[in-house]
């Protein structure tokens, strides 16, 4: 199975010596071991010690969940910046854009359910942007945030449209990076090609590799910031190593029709019709998932919004470099 999802996600020749006879991901990582350059321990990640992880109560239809979240900065600093991961990621995304940002901010960054360190949902076809923005408002509501900036990358940010477009919204800035409400048929099938597919890593740096590969298209990183980046995604299973998220997440992404993507992409963009807040799209210059004419069309259609396109990067602009940090600072400035 491997060796199919392989040939899908990175259109090599099957033939190549990457990809010859890879049944298992045994096999990928002796394939790949010997490239990667420094050592990685076979243990779970420490926590971030200036990190403070903290758990709100949220409901669904099937019954109660925690959401856990991950906070730096002061806790007491009414500047708020709240930052939300995409679909198979999970807080700790933000770590480096999150110590960038304390200075001025108390930085937020859950797991969505399903993710991390929170529950997962009895029912998984409960997975899916209504469930996520009633914990939002759970999160917000238990912390008593009245107005905060938002950060949210691909799901995060359709999350953050949505919560946007309420009234009274507590938001007042926002990132939406790489994400709107027309998303590439190309990227969905991509995503459909290797989330929510039963791997199991026999080492940590199996695994490790196995994510970067995926990762590729977040842009060109050093093997220590891949492995700080990618390596809190696997946690130990026995004596094998799995992703941190459900596999049911995929179930409702799987259930999407042709009938069903248009009536969402036409109520996303009725609810990114009615932001107010001041908002800055951030696409990968070779993004599969949102288009420049979507950037466009969004820019258009609401003149709360401006754009910018980083150069190198697909889906999605990951915010762990000088650069891309110093953009999101200049824009909470």
């Amino acid at each position: 199975m491997l060796k199919r999802l392989l040939q899908r996600l990175f259109k090599r020749n099957p033939q190549s010596s990457f990809e010859t006879n890879l049944a298992s991901s045994a096999e990928l990582s002796q394939a790949l071991v010997i490239d990667y350059p420094i050592p990685v321990e076979d243990v779970p990640d420490l926590p971030d010690p200036e990190c403070r992880t903290n758990y709100v109560q949220c409901v669904s239809p099937s019954g109660m969940h925690k959401m856990a979240y991950h906070e730096w900065g002061d806790p007491n600093n009414p500047r708020v910046l709240i930052c939300v991961h995409g679909l198979t990621r999970r807080g700790s995304d933000f770590t480096v854009l999150a110590k960038a940002m304390r200075d001025r901010y108390r930085v937020i960054c859950p797991d969505i359910v399903g993710r991390g360190d929170s529950d997962w949902l009895e029912n998984p076809m409960l997975y899916g942007i209504p469930q996520y923005v009633t914990d939002m408002n759970a999160l917000l509501a238990q912390l008593g945030l009245q107005e905060v900036d938002w950060f949210g990358t691909s799901m995060g940010g359709l999350i953050g449209i949505f919560m946007a477009s309420q009234e009274n919204t507590p938001i007042k800035k926002m990132i939406i990076n790489d994400v709107g409400p027309r998303i590439e048929a190309t990227a969905l099938k991509r995503l459909n090609d290797y989330v929510g597919k039963p791997l199991r890593f026999k080492s940590k740096k199996e695994g490790l590799i196995y994510l970067n590969r995926i990762c590729e298209p977040f842009g060109t990183f050093t093997p220590e910031q891949w492995k700080s980046y990618n390596g809190p995604h696997l946690k130990k299973d026995g004596d094998q190593w799995v992703v941190h998220y459900d596999p049911d997440i995929v179930k409702p992404f799987a259930a999407v029709n042709k009938v069903t993507a248009t009536m969402g992409e036409m109520m996303t963009w009725k609810a990114y019709d009615a932001i107010n807040a001041e908002m800055l799209i951030v696409r990968g210059a070779d993004s599969d998932l949102i288009s420049g004419l979507t950037v466009n069309e969004m820019c258009r259609r609401n003149p709360k919004a401006k754009s910018t396109e980083i150069l190198g990067v697909g889906h999605a602009p990951a915010f762990i470099t000088p650069e891309q940090v110093s953009l999101a600072r200049e824009f909470y400035s």
